[in-house]
């Protein structure tokens, strides 16, 4: 094990509220279907960094299906309300798209259906931000017992598996995976805490656990057998169904390393 690995390993857990938009609203499904309103982004991120968030993560949902750029004024207001760390996600094809959205409050960016159409933008990224600016997101659905990628909100299968396109982003220059198990996507029933393992003990960035928190147990799972570095929730959180200092609180009974 080298020295990142090792600080890897020691780092604090991060939890990770997600804000889905589609139409200027924040949406929750299940298994990527059936959205319903979940109320207002900018008070939702307001209410998230005066909690405990460790960050914050808006993903435009809708931004590559329908072919148009990430809700810019939008992601300004959310941006205006927090002192968190931001992902923005949805729609970024290009270094321009990116170089937007930072000027406008994003400090990362998030990309997905465009990295596995042109991996070069992952390079691209990574040279002219840093790793550190650099999330790849990838939605992936258990299929026969494999892992195959999925594109454009999981509407699109490809012949990709999860654990090639990780190691391939990793050496790309990305800095972080968001992996959402589209299975697990909100059922609450816990995360994909075995291929969340098998892409700890493949790669060495960070990985942030999506899809499938449903309690607080699930959160100490995902970090004890999962091996995430991360959890990213949605529903959960935005229903009020767990509160993140409550949350934070009892990882920390379970000795789980958490900012409190």
């Amino acid at each position: 094990m080298n020295l990142y690995e090792t600080n890897k390993k020691m780092l604090t857990k991060r939890i990770i509220p997600c804000l889905d938009i589609k139409d200027g609203r924040t949406v929750k499904g299940v298994n990527f279907l059936e959205l319903k309103d979940a109320g207002d982004p900018v008070e939702l991120a307001k209410k998230y960094a005066v909690t405990g968030a460790d960050e914050l993560v808006f993903l435009d949902i809708s931004a590559t299906e329908e072919r148009r750029k990430t809700l810019l004024e939008l992601v300004r207001k959310v941006a205006a309300t927090i002192n968190i760390p931001f992902t923005v996600g949805g729609g970024i094809s290009s270094v321009a798209d990116v170089d937007l959205l930072l000027r406008n409050g994003a400090d990362k960016v998030s990309i997905n259906s465009s990295a596995v159409k042109n991996p070069d933008l992952i390079n691209e990224i990574a040279k002219k931000y840093g790793s550190q600016c650099t999330v790849v997101a990838i939605d992936a659905k258990q299929i026969d017992g494999e892992w195959m990628v999925h594109l454009v909100g999981g509407k699109v299968a490809t012949e990709l598996s999860l654990f090639d396109w990780a190691l391939e982003v990793e050496k790309r220059g990305a800095g972080e995976i968001l992996f959402t198990s589209m299975n697990n996507d909100g059922t609450k029933n816990g995360f994909a805490n075995g291929a969340l393992a098998k892409l700890s003990e493949l790669v060495n960035i960070p990985i942030i656990a999506s899809g499938g928190a449903g309690s607080m147990e699930h959160f100490a799972d995902t970090f004890i057998k999962g091996k995430a570095d991360a959890a990213l929730a949605a529903s959960v959180f935005h229903y009020n169904e767990i509160e993140i200092p409550k949350l934070k609180h009892y990882l920390k009974q379970q000795n789980i390393a958490i900012r409190i």
